[in-house]
């Protein structure tokens, strides 16, 4: 009987590179690739794919972090070259973004969609021709009213929300681990409620 091939994922976090966007609300992808990295003992410093990227395994899965240095409106360029090269199904790519329609600290998984108002994503679904890949969605809620998208998106937490975002980013590092382990079933059913 043939061993069963074990399976790559590819699990992309979306943010801007640099210390100047380090903790704004824009890059709670980078931050929760960040939280995989150290969980999981996988250092996310090769440059590869105009990305910053680490392997490593989650049970009898490969895995490849990813961090694309392209800045956000260009994710798709970095995540495209990725996905090419190791031929993977679109079902092995996990994308991590924030999300201004959710409420702060929510995390909503999803199979597939539309890439809504985040051009990050539009860039991802425009390269790959397709918006049919898992994506965990973490909830920055809304600007205040008269404050620019860009600015809200490219500004910091503030202190009041730094301990619920720093668990919503925990419960979304949680949430990508189930979806290879367990599925996206599995994970919509623990982490969308």
């Amino acid at each position: 009987m043939e061993a069963l091939r074990e399976k790559l994922f590819i699990v992309a976090g979306l943010g801007n590179p640099g210390v100047r966007y380090l903790n704004n609300r824009h890059n709670v992808g980078f931050n929760t690739v960040d939280v995989l990295a150290r969980k999981l003992d996988i250092s996310v410093r090769q440059l590869k794919f105009k990305a910053l990227v680490g392997e490593g395994r989650i049970g009898d899965n490969r895995i490849l972090l990813m961090k694309p240095q392209t800045y956000m409106n260009s994710s798709g360029e970095s995540i495209r070259d990725a996905v090419e090269w190791y031929k993977i199904p679109l079902e092995n790519l996990i994308v991590i973004y924030d999300d201004i329609d959710l409420p702060l600290g929510k995390i909503r998984v999803r199979r597939k969609g539309s890439a809504g108002t985040h051009n990050g994503m539009r860039s991802i679904v425009y390269q790959l021709i397709s918006d049919a890949f898992p994506r965990v969605r973490v909830g920055i809620g809304r600007p205040p009213e008269n404050m620019d998208l860009a600015d809200f998106v490219l500004g910091d937490f503030k202190e009041d929300e730094a301990d619920i975002i720093r668990e919503s980013i925990t419960r979304a590092a949680e949430a990508v681990i189930t979806i290879i382990n367990s599925g996206v079933d599995e994970a919509m059913a623990r982490f969308n409620s």
